[in-house]
């Protein structure tokens, strides 16, 4: 059957203009083709661009049936020769995400069939960039005694699919767990080390075929975390030590996901070999009921890391691990799994559903509960699906406004009304279903504070930090001076639940309550931070390794600047052999500093500005740090860089040295290759693919989440031509474009572009020029024009949230920025900072002196604010939130004397910086024939 004979259903366009736009791209079609794609078009930014993209083959796609498209895609896939594996495999992966997009959208595949088609499309790439990164070790002979007859069975590698990639469940916009082992029976002796680092070298370059991210997109975000003991274990290890590890150390989540695992890349039968050995450490022979207790701790500890308990708010909700959510129901499934599925091989089953409908099966689920459960489930699946699709975003979290909503309500053609009263009722009912048989005597929320408070202190001996006999001792001794200061806070029970928070995320052992033991001071700071700012508590709980540095002896000592970070963090790193150890050291030395900044704006000790001055030089000597190392790695495979090598601008906050705790990186990346037309090494790369290749790599080294975390997100759209453009400009390239082809809005981003690290003479080329390029005479008349449509068009996207917001909205600080770059364009200023630009404005008549000081008083104010609450929440403010230390934190920095006051204030610099922009948007500076002021 056709494509257009099995449609069933179509989303309604949200933004018709971009539906319009995809269904002219396919006149031909039936109608109710081109329903579907104007439907998905003008509901999903990315699939729209999917739609562009690939219009000619989807147009042969559609003419057929969805099950041959797809097999179509999988054998072009299968055939590509390994020259071509990365360009391919990405445009394979934006053939299957359209088609089982536009297949799910219509109705014409169930959850199975769409999850199951970008599972095979992921067992395919895996496999294909498996055994072509073993070819080249073999190719390379460095592999010993492995022959091309070997790469069949990707010299005894084999990758174990995880988790819903395991259990043939893909989310739409998932990452692929894998968990990757070698066969060691098959290297004997000296040949067995040798060996081992060819495997390890060929699974990183599958793993980075998968997850690098090109013009052309990436084929899958790719994690190799759920290995024994990650953090000081290869990506690649042997089956022997693997076994070792789960039979001595195995904990029950690591059961758990072994539920799901199957082999699905790579050396197969070996695979298989080893789950089967694996068998009496995942499925126990007798009943185990102690799995309930640890299965309820994990979903605790998961709650209280991600910040997902409390009742159901469906603004922001997170579909996957909030209450009600899709992890309940697996945990639901695979603990009862894990129960009795020792005794019952019929219930070791990979799938959700299908698990559920085997325990009913042999008696251990109720029908009512497996019919409530499978049907949530796949409603669930089905709203994360929409919810992905939209942007291809790796979330779970529904829409945290009216307007997100409504976009959801259209991809899925349902009132939007009747959609979130669904959505309620469903979360609530998973909730109510699994909470009672992993916690049945739990109680509620009670009004008292005294018996809450208890009840809170009860639990504590479960954390996985209080675990130990040791651990124990030292904390009863500290709990009483714990208890009392909490006591003293302003708001105690919201103290000593953030202190909750912040003991439930801790680690298993006793090294961070005998700090507080050997030092008193910490338990004051902990208190402190608990009381006044719940990201920072949640944040300590995940990184109790920073209070490390507390008692370093100079974490209140002067702030000591970019350059001499740069030196401590290449020293740091310089301590570590490994690259990827490198990483690491720049993680924990990154969050040191982080919390040391965010202390110290806590106590007083710094202000806003001064805050926001060193992030964004902690986030340049990152930056810089690691310019060495993931340039010295990449010369090692493709020769030193060509040329002068490349320069980074920092753009945006980064440029103008203004970051919060929460700031990604805004950055442009420039070479000059000099005429030289390719890198020397022993793979060379042409210059435009050696400074692309080697921008991915430093990004990644920013981005990638090792077992310390990540560093910083980095956002680089604002280099030329945006998303479109490559991800790294030749000199000549940027200056051509910048002179004849940029818009207005480029030239406004230009004015905040600071040279951050690289080539110094070619940074300071880059500042030349863009100095002589702002200075350049322009039409005033014409910037005004393109600066009112902009501002047009962010209001009408980016309303103010609330009013207590500080960011966006008429006269907030996005509007004061853009009045403040039209101000340096016009002045033709170099400057870089807002206060700055708006004095540059004043120096030439085009605003007055008072609209400069209203202007620069109100964007302080919007940054105070801003700053605090980032720092306060992570988050957007919400002042209704916010505890009473909290608060009194934020008026403090506000500099007024109640949240009324604060709100009223917020207002009235927003009315006043909004007259003033509207007014100065319709008047020509006097210098360029204008009427003056």
């Amino acid at each position: 059957m056709t494509f257009a004979s099995r449609l069933t259903r179509t989303p309604r366009p949200f933004e018709p203009d971009r539906g319009r736009e995809a269904e002219a791209l396919l006149p031909d079609l039936a109608p109710e083709l081109k329903a579907l794609l104007a439907g998905t078009a003008g509901c999903s930014p990315y699939l729209g661009g999917l739609i562009g993209k690939e219009h000619a083959w989807l147009e042969q796609a559609l003419s057929g049936s969805p099950e041959d498209a797809l097999a179509g895609i999988l054998a072009d896939a299968a055939a590509l020769p390994d020259a071509e594996i990365g360009p391919g495999l990405r445009q394979g992966k934006r053939r299957v995400a359209l088609l089982a997009g536009l297949a799910d959208l219509g109705g014409v595949w169930p959850l199975e069939k769409v999850t199951g088609a970008l599972t095979d499309y992921a067992d395919l790439a895996t496999d294909r960039a498996l055994k072509a990164a073993v070819a080249r070790q073999i190719a390379r002979r460095k592999l010993p005694g492995a022959t091309e007859d070997d790469i069949a069975t990707a010299g005894g590698i084999v990758a174990l699919a995880m988790g819903k990639m395991g259990a043939h469940e893909l989310n739409y916009s998932s990452d692929i767990d894998l968990i990757v082992l070698f066969d060691g029976d098959r290297y004997e002796g000296a040949d067995y080390h040798e060996a081992r680092p060819a495997l390890v070298r060929a699974t990183r370059e599958m793993a980075q075929t998968l997850s690098e991210i090109t013009s052309e997109g990436y084929v899958f975000r790719t994690d190799l975390r759920l290995r024994p003991d990650a953090s000081v274990t290869p990506v690649c290890l042997s089956m022997d030590a693997a076994e070792t590890y789960y039979e001595s150390v195995g904990r029950t989540w690591e059961r758990a996901a072994y539920v799901k695992a199957r082999p699905c890349a790579g050396d197969i039968a070996a695979g298989e070999g080893f789950l089967g050995r694996l068998t009496p450490f995942v499925w126990r022979k007798h009943l185990d009921f102690a799995a309930i207790q640890d299965a309820h701790d994990m979903r605790l500890r998961i709650r209280a890391h991600k910040g997902l308990h409390g009742a159901i708010t469906l603004e922001g909700h997170n579909m996957k691990l909030g209450r009600g959510g899709i992890r309940e129901i697996e945990f639901f499934t695979q603990t009862r799994q894990i129960i009795a599925g020792g005794r019952d091989p019929s219930l070791r089953v990979r799938g959700t559903v299908e698990g559920l409908a085997r325990l009913t099966d042999k008696g251990w689920v109720p029908e009512t509960a497996r019919d409530t459960l499978t049907d949530c489930y796949r409603f669930h699946r089905e709203v994360e699906h929409r919810v992905q699709m939209i942007a291809d975003a790796q979330t779970h979290n529904l829409p945290g406004d009216a307007e997100g909503f409504d976009r959801l309500a259209a991809f899925m053609d349902r009132d939007t009304a009747d959609l979130r009263a669904e959505l309620h009722q469903r979360l609530s009912t998973v909730h109510e279903v699994t909470e009672g048989f992993f916690a049945p005597q739990a109680a509620g929320d009670a009004p008292d504070l005294g018996e809450g408070a208890q009840e809170i202190v009860d639990r504590w001996r479960s954390y996985p930090a209080l675990r130990s006999a040791r651990a124990q001792e030292i904390f009863e001794r500290l709990k009483p001076d714990l208890l009392s200061g909490l006591s003293k806070a302003d708001r105690p029970r919201e103290a000593l639940e953030q202190f909750d928070g912040f003991l439930c995320g801790l680690p298993a052992g006793v090294q961070v309550f005998a700090l507080f033991e050997a030092n008193p001071q910490l338990v004051d700071l902990i208190v402190d931070i608990a009381a006044t700012a719940p990201a920072l508590a949640q944040y300590l709980g995940r990184n109790a390794q920073v209070f490390d540095a507390v008692i370093g002896g100079a974490f209140f000592a002067a702030w000591p600047g970019a350059g001499a970070l740069t030196e401590r963090l290449v020293a740091a790193m310089d301590a570590e052999d490994d690259y990827e150890r490198k990483l690491d050291a720049a993680r924990r030395w990154q969050k040191e500093w982080r919390f040391r900044i965010g202390v110290h704006h806590l106590r007083g000790l710094i202000d806003a500005d001064e805050a926001g001055r060193e992030y964004a030089d902690l986030a340049e000597a990152v930056l810089r740090g690691l310019q060495g190392p993931v340039t010295a790695e990449f010369a090692r495979k493709h020769g030193p860089a060509p040329g002068r090598g490349a320069a980074v601008l920092g753009m945006g906050s980064l440029g103008a040295r203004q970051l919060s705790v929460t700031s990604d990186l805004d950055v442009i990346v420039i070479y000059d290759p000099q005429d030289q037309e390719s890198s020397e090494g022993r793979r060379p790369l042409n210059t435009r693919a050696y400074f692309a290749r080697l921008t991915q790599a430093f990004v990644t080294a920013l981005t990638a989440p090792t077992a310390e975390g990540t560093l910083y997100e980095v956002d680089m759209r604002l280099r030329p031509s945006g998303r479109q453009g490559p991800v790294a400009t030749s000199l000549g390239s940027f200056r051509s474009y910048q002179q004849d082809e940029a818009w207005t809005w480029e030239h406004m981003a230009l004015t905040r572009a600071r040279f951050i690290m690289g080539n110094a003479g070619l940074g300071a080329d880059i500042e030349a020029f863009r100095q002589d390029l702002l200075a350049t005479p322009r039409d005033a008349e014409k910037v005004l024009t393109d600066v009112s449509e902009m501002r047009r068009r962010l209001a009408e996207a980016y309303p103010a949230e609330s009013a207590f917001a500080t960011k966006r909205g008429a006269g907030r600080m996005q509007d004061i920025d853009l009045l403040a770059q039209t101000a340096a364009l016009l002045a033709g200023s170099a400057a870089q900072t807002t206060p700055d630009q708006l004095a540059a404005g004043g120096a030439i008549g085009w605003l007055t002196t008072g609209e400069v000081e209203t202007l620069t008083r109100a964007h302080g104010l919007f940054w105070r604010v801003q700053a605090a609450s980032r720092l306060l929440t992570g988050a957007q403010l919400k002042v209704e939130e916010l505890g009473e230390g909290a608060q009194g934190f934020l008026l403090r920095q506000a500099e007024t004397e109640s949240v009324e006051a604060l709100s009223a204030e917020l207002a009235e610099c927003a009315e006043a910086a909004d007259r003033i922009i509207g007014a100065a948007l319709t008047r020509v500076p006097p210098e360029n024939g204008g009427a003056g002021t």
